[in-house]
Protein backbone atom coordinates (compact mmCIF):
# COMPACT_ATOMS: atom_id res chain seq x y z
CA UNK A 1 0.00 0.00 0.00
CA UNK A 2 1.28 3.62 -0.95
CA UNK A 3 2.32 5.45 1.95
CA UNK A 4 1.96 9.31 1.44
CA UNK A 5 4.96 11.77 2.90
CA UNK A 6 4.65 15.11 2.56
CA UNK A 7 7.55 16.31 4.34
CA UNK A 8 9.82 16.48 1.30
CA UNK A 9 7.77 19.50 0.26
CA UNK A 10 8.79 21.67 3.33
CA UNK A 11 12.53 22.60 1.66
CA UNK A 12 10.17 23.44 -1.76
CA UNK A 13 8.00 25.88 -0.14
CA UNK A 14 9.55 29.26 -1.80
CA UNK A 15 9.55 27.29 -5.06
CA UNK A 16 5.72 26.25 -5.17
CA UNK A 17 4.83 29.81 -3.97
CA UNK A 18 7.26 31.44 -7.15
CA UNK A 19 5.50 29.36 -9.30
CA UNK A 20 2.66 30.24 -8.02
CA UNK A 21 3.48 33.68 -8.27
CA UNK A 22 3.73 33.20 -11.99
CA UNK A 23 0.49 31.29 -12.16
CA UNK A 24 -1.47 34.72 -10.47
CA UNK A 25 0.56 36.89 -13.19
CA UNK A 26 -0.68 35.17 -15.95
CA UNK A 27 -4.04 34.78 -14.81
CA UNK A 28 -4.84 38.09 -13.62
CA UNK A 29 -3.35 39.48 -16.78
CA UNK A 30 -4.95 37.40 -19.40
CA UNK A 31 -8.07 38.63 -17.85
CA UNK A 32 -7.97 41.65 -17.99
CA UNK A 33 -6.86 41.38 -21.65
CA UNK A 34 -9.98 38.83 -22.35
CA UNK A 35 -12.43 41.62 -20.54
CA UNK A 36 -11.65 44.57 -22.12
CA UNK A 37 -10.41 43.06 -25.62
CA UNK A 38 -13.22 40.46 -25.72
CA UNK A 39 -16.13 43.59 -25.46
CA UNK A 40 -14.32 45.03 -28.26
CA UNK A 41 -14.05 42.56 -30.53
CA UNK A 42 -17.91 41.52 -29.81
CA UNK A 43 -18.62 45.33 -30.71
CA UNK A 44 -16.66 44.73 -34.08
CA UNK A 45 -18.59 41.06 -34.82
CA UNK A 46 -21.64 42.60 -34.43
CA UNK A 47 -20.59 45.56 -36.95
CA UNK A 48 -23.01 46.05 -39.70
CA UNK A 49 -19.76 46.52 -41.92
CA UNK A 50 -18.38 43.51 -43.39
CA UNK A 51 -15.13 44.86 -43.59
CA UNK A 52 -15.29 44.72 -39.78
CA UNK A 53 -17.50 41.71 -38.69
CA UNK A 54 -15.58 39.39 -40.91
CA UNK A 55 -12.38 39.12 -39.68
CA UNK A 56 -13.56 39.74 -36.14
CA UNK A 57 -15.77 36.40 -36.46
CA UNK A 58 -12.99 34.52 -37.79
CA UNK A 59 -10.61 35.65 -35.08
CA UNK A 60 -13.70 34.36 -32.92
CA UNK A 61 -13.85 30.74 -34.54
CA UNK A 62 -10.28 30.52 -34.85
CA UNK A 63 -9.54 30.69 -30.98
CA UNK A 64 -12.35 29.15 -30.02
CA UNK A 65 -12.32 25.45 -32.69
CA UNK A 66 -8.72 25.45 -32.13
CA UNK A 67 -6.66 23.98 -29.08
CA UNK A 68 -5.44 26.24 -26.55
CA UNK A 69 -2.22 24.19 -25.76
CA UNK A 70 -1.64 24.22 -29.88
CA UNK A 71 -2.17 28.73 -29.72
CA UNK A 72 0.19 28.43 -26.84
CA UNK A 73 3.07 26.36 -28.56
CA UNK A 74 2.60 28.49 -31.90
CA UNK A 75 2.94 31.54 -29.94
CA UNK A 76 5.94 30.81 -28.71
CA UNK A 77 8.02 29.08 -31.47
CA UNK A 78 6.49 30.58 -34.63
CA UNK A 79 5.76 34.62 -33.35
CA UNK A 80 9.51 34.92 -32.92
CA UNK A 81 10.17 33.39 -36.35
CA UNK A 82 7.80 35.18 -37.80
CA UNK A 83 8.64 38.66 -36.35
CA UNK A 84 12.68 37.79 -34.99
CA UNK A 85 11.82 39.52 -31.72
CA UNK A 86 11.82 37.59 -28.55
CA UNK A 87 9.26 38.50 -26.07
CA UNK A 88 9.47 37.38 -22.32
CA UNK A 89 7.76 33.99 -21.84
CA UNK A 90 6.06 35.76 -19.26
CA UNK A 91 4.44 37.94 -21.82
CA UNK A 92 3.89 35.55 -24.28
CA UNK A 93 2.07 33.45 -22.36
CA UNK A 94 -0.39 36.13 -21.38
CA UNK A 95 -0.66 37.01 -25.09
CA UNK A 96 -1.54 33.87 -25.85
CA UNK A 97 -4.08 33.02 -23.23
CA UNK A 98 -5.46 36.51 -23.40
CA UNK A 99 -6.19 36.06 -27.02
CA UNK A 100 -7.66 33.05 -26.17
CA UNK A 101 -9.98 34.58 -23.37
CA UNK A 102 -10.59 37.14 -25.54
CA UNK A 103 -12.61 35.07 -28.42
CA UNK A 104 -14.49 33.00 -25.86
CA UNK A 105 -15.53 36.41 -23.42
CA UNK A 106 -16.66 38.32 -27.01
CA UNK A 107 -19.25 35.53 -27.43
CA UNK A 108 -20.29 35.77 -23.49
CA UNK A 109 -20.75 40.16 -24.45
CA UNK A 110 -22.63 39.25 -27.69
CA UNK A 111 -25.17 37.42 -25.48
CA UNK A 112 -25.33 40.51 -23.06
CA UNK A 113 -25.73 42.98 -25.83
CA UNK A 114 -28.49 41.10 -27.34
CA UNK A 115 -30.17 41.19 -24.23
CA UNK A 116 -29.97 44.98 -23.81
CA UNK A 117 -33.82 46.03 -24.36
CA UNK A 118 -34.27 47.93 -27.15
CA UNK A 119 -36.69 50.64 -25.47
CA UNK A 120 -33.44 51.38 -23.34
CA UNK A 121 -31.80 51.81 -26.86
CA UNK A 122 -34.15 54.02 -28.31
CA UNK A 123 -34.42 56.10 -25.04
CA UNK A 124 -30.64 56.74 -25.39
CA UNK A 125 -30.98 57.84 -29.22
CA UNK A 126 -33.96 60.03 -27.48
CA UNK A 127 -31.83 62.36 -24.96
CA UNK A 128 -28.87 62.92 -27.80
CA UNK A 129 -26.51 60.00 -26.88
CA UNK A 130 -23.67 59.96 -29.44
CA UNK A 131 -23.15 56.00 -30.67
CA UNK A 132 -20.23 55.74 -28.09
CA UNK A 133 -21.83 56.97 -25.16
CA UNK A 134 -24.46 54.79 -25.58
CA UNK A 135 -22.21 51.99 -25.82
CA UNK A 136 -20.26 53.26 -22.85
CA UNK A 137 -22.95 54.03 -20.46
CA UNK A 138 -26.03 52.06 -21.57
CA UNK A 139 -24.96 48.77 -23.80
CA UNK A 140 -21.63 48.37 -21.56
CA UNK A 141 -22.71 48.20 -17.66
CA UNK A 142 -25.96 46.21 -18.66
CA UNK A 143 -23.90 43.64 -20.99
CA UNK A 144 -21.51 42.88 -18.41
CA UNK A 145 -24.25 42.88 -16.16
CA UNK A 146 -25.50 40.14 -17.70
CA UNK A 147 -22.42 38.12 -19.18
CA UNK A 148 -21.21 38.63 -15.27
CA UNK A 149 -21.56 34.81 -14.73
CA UNK A 150 -19.93 33.78 -17.85
CA UNK A 151 -17.06 35.89 -17.82
CA UNK A 152 -15.80 34.88 -14.13
CA UNK A 153 -16.61 31.08 -15.19
CA UNK A 154 -14.47 32.08 -18.57
CA UNK A 155 -11.43 33.45 -15.85
CA UNK A 156 -11.44 30.23 -13.80
CA UNK A 157 -11.35 28.46 -17.18
CA UNK A 158 -7.82 30.96 -17.75
CA UNK A 159 -6.37 29.95 -14.39
CA UNK A 160 -6.54 26.48 -15.36
CA UNK A 161 -5.10 26.60 -18.58
CA UNK A 162 -2.49 28.61 -17.47
CA UNK A 163 -1.18 25.54 -16.74
CA UNK A 164 -0.60 24.75 -20.24
CA UNK A 165 2.39 27.12 -20.55
CA UNK A 166 4.62 24.52 -18.53
CA UNK A 167 4.65 22.93 -21.61
CA UNK A 168 7.17 25.64 -22.74
CA UNK A 169 9.25 26.14 -19.69
CA UNK A 170 7.18 28.69 -18.21
CA UNK A 171 8.24 28.55 -14.71
CA UNK A 172 4.66 28.75 -13.14
CA UNK A 173 3.21 26.51 -10.63
CA UNK A 174 2.67 23.76 -12.69
CA UNK A 175 6.22 23.64 -13.89
CA UNK A 176 7.82 23.99 -10.80
CA UNK A 177 5.50 21.12 -9.61
CA UNK A 178 6.96 18.75 -12.76
CA UNK A 179 10.21 19.64 -11.44
CA UNK A 180 9.58 18.72 -7.89
CA UNK A 181 7.98 15.58 -8.88
CA UNK A 182 10.82 14.44 -10.74
CA UNK A 183 13.55 15.21 -8.56
CA UNK A 184 11.94 13.76 -5.39
CA UNK A 185 10.21 10.94 -7.01
CA UNK A 186 7.41 11.95 -5.61
CA UNK A 187 4.82 12.54 -8.00
CA UNK A 188 1.45 11.55 -6.26
CA UNK A 189 2.38 13.82 -2.95
CA UNK A 190 3.13 16.73 -5.81
CA UNK A 191 0.47 16.72 -8.17
CA UNK A 192 -1.97 16.45 -5.36
CA UNK A 193 -0.36 20.03 -3.37
CA UNK A 194 -0.61 21.49 -7.00
CA UNK A 195 -4.21 20.43 -7.97
CA UNK A 196 -5.50 21.14 -4.04
CA UNK A 197 -3.58 24.70 -4.83
CA UNK A 198 -5.68 25.64 -8.26
CA UNK A 199 -8.66 24.12 -6.49
CA UNK A 200 -8.58 26.60 -3.75
CA UNK A 201 -8.68 29.69 -6.19
CA UNK A 202 -10.93 28.52 -8.25
CA UNK A 203 -13.47 27.32 -5.17
CA UNK A 204 -14.00 31.06 -4.32
CA UNK A 205 -14.56 32.38 -8.00
CA UNK A 206 -16.89 29.38 -8.68
CA UNK A 207 -19.03 30.09 -5.11
CA UNK A 208 -18.80 33.90 -6.66
CA UNK A 209 -20.65 32.91 -9.64
CA UNK A 210 -23.13 30.90 -7.77
CA UNK A 211 -23.70 33.86 -5.85
CA UNK A 212 -24.41 36.35 -8.56
CA UNK A 213 -26.88 34.32 -11.28
CA UNK A 214 -28.97 33.42 -7.81
CA UNK A 215 -29.66 37.30 -6.91
CA UNK A 216 -29.95 37.30 -11.22
CA UNK A 217 -32.49 34.99 -11.28
CA UNK A 218 -34.27 36.40 -8.32
CA UNK A 219 -34.08 39.69 -10.03
CA UNK A 220 -35.40 38.21 -13.12
CA UNK A 221 -38.49 36.67 -10.87
CA UNK A 222 -39.63 39.87 -9.63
Amino acid sequence: MYHFDFNFLQGSVGALLGGLRVTIELAIASNIMGLVLGFLLCLLAMSRWVILRWPAQLFIEFFRCTPALLQIVWFFYCIPMVVDVFIDPVMMGVLALGLNLTAFNAEAYRAGVQAVPKEHLDASVALGLKPWQRTLYVVLPQALRSAMPVLMTNGIGSLQQSALVAIVAVTDLMYVGKSLATEAYRPLETYTVVALIYFALSLPIAKLVHVIERRQDLAVQR
